[in-house]
C-alpha cells in the first residue's frame, strides 16, 4: 500500500492544479496578476503556519519516533541556500516566465502545449545533475504521453497564430524552472517535511512579490476590484481555492511524491493535467471532446503506465550475484 501512496498523491496534485487555470481566470476578472499572487501566497503561508503549529502542539502531547509530514521545522543554516534556490525557481521564476509567455503568444493553446513539456526535459536534467537512471521505459512512456498531450491540446484548436516568438524561449525557461525546482527538492535533506519545504519556498516568493506588488499595483486595486465586483463570492471562492488547494495541498502532495519516486517519474504526471482540465470542462461546462482528444487521453494514460515500468537495478544485481 505504501508504494502506491506517492502515485495517489501526485494524481491528486495534478487534479487540483488542473482546476487552477479556471480559478485564475475567474480571479483575474477582479484583481490584477501580482495582487492575485500576493493574496494567494499570503493565504497559503497563513494556512501552513497554522497547520504546522497545530501539528507541533499535537506531537508535543503525543511524541513519536517518525516526524509528521505536516511538521513545520526550522531551517539549518547550511540548508538555507537550497531553500532560497528552490523558492526562486518556483514559484518566483516559473510564474514570471509563465505569465509573460501567455502574454507573448497569441494562442493560449500553443502556450499550454509548450508549458506542458516538463516530462520531456526532466529525465535529461535529472540524469545530468542527480544521476537518476533514464530507462527505455521512461523514454517510450514520455514520448507516448507527450504525443497524447499534444493531441489533447491541439485537436480542435482554431487559432494557431504564433504572436511574439519570444514566448517560445519564455515557455522553455518556465519549464526549466519547474524541473530545476523538482531537482532541488531531491537535494534538500530528507528530514525536512513537505510542509516545511513548501512553507519556506512560498515565504521566499512573498518576499519577492510584495515589493513588486506595492510598486506596480498596490492595495487600491484589490479593494476597488471587490467593490466593483458584481459577484465577489465567486472571486473569493476562486482565490481561496488557489491559496489553499493549489498552493498548499497540491504543492505538498507533489513535493512528497518527488522525494519518494524521483524527478523523472513525478514530472511524467504533468501530462495528465490537460486530461483533468478537459474532463472538468466536459463535466461542468459542457465542452465536448472530439475523438482525437479521447485518443490523446488514452495515449497519456498508457504512457504514464509505461513510464512507471522501470528496470530494477537492485534486482538485476541480485540475480547476477
Amino acid at each position: 500500500m505504501r508504494r502506491i501512496v506517492p502515485y495517489i498523491a501526485v494524481i491528486l496534485a495534478m487534479l487540483i492544479w488542473a482546476g487552477s487555470g479556471i480559478a485564475v481566470q475567474q480571479s483575474l476578472l477582479y484583481v490584477r496578476p501580482f495582487t492575485l499572487m500576493v493574496i494567494r501566497f499570503t493565504i497559503a503561508i497563513l494556512v501552513m503556519l497554522s497547520l504546522g503549529l497545530l501539528v507541533r502542539a499535537h506531537e508535543r502531547r503525543h511524541p513519536r519516533e517518525e516526524g509528521s509530514l505536516l511538521a513545520l521545522q526550522l531551517i539549518r543554516k547550511r540548508d538555507i541556500p537550497l531553500f532560497l534556490l528552490a523558492g526562486t525557481m518556483q514559484p518566483v521564476l516559473y510564474f514570471i516566465f509563465e505569465t509573460f509567455c501567455y502574454r507573448s503568444l497569441s494562442s493560449p493553446t500553443i502556450a499550454e502545449a509548450l508549458l506542458s513539456t516538463a516530462p520531456v526535459i526532466a529525465p535529461w536534467l535529472a540524469l545530468l545533475i542527480l544521476r537518476e537512471r533514464v530507462t527505455k521505459y521512461h523514454v517510450i512512456g514520455i514520448v507516448v504521453s507527450t504525443v497524447g498531450m499534444l493531441l489533447l491540446v491541439l485537436v480542435g484548436a482554431n487559432n494557431f497564430e504564433l504572436g511574439n516568438p519570444i514566448g517560445i524561449p519564455l515557455a522553455f525557461l518556465a519549464v526549466c524552472s519547474a524541473v530545476f525546482y523538482t531537482i532541488i527538492l531531491r537535494k534538500i535533506p530528507e528530514h525536512y517535511s513537505p510542509l516545511s519545504i513548501v512553507f519556506y519556498d512560498q515565504l521566499i516568493s512573498l518576499l519577492f512579490f510584495y515589493p513588486i506588488w506595492a510598486v506596480v499595483e498596490g492595495k487600491a486595486c484589490f479593494i476597488q476590484g471587490f467593490l466593483l465586483a458584481p459577484d465577489p463570492e465567486e472571486a473569493l471562492a476562486a482565490i481561496g481555492y488557489l491559496g489553499v488547494c493549489s498552493s498548499v495541498i497540491a504543492f505538498i502532495l507533489f513535493c512528497y511524491t518527488v522525494r519518494r519516486i524521483g524527478v523523472t517519474e513525478a514530472n511524467a504526471f504533468n501530462n495528465v493535467r490537460p486530461v483533468f482540465t478537459a474532463l472538468i470542462m466536459l463535466a461542468f461546462f459542457g465542452e465536448q471532446l472530439p475523438l482525437g482528444k479521447w485518443l490523446g487521453i488514452a495515449l497519456i494514460v498508457i504512457g504514464l503506465f509505461v513510464c512507471q515500468k522501470q528496470e530494477n537495478p537492485q534486482l538485476d544485481d541480485n540475480l547476477q550475484a
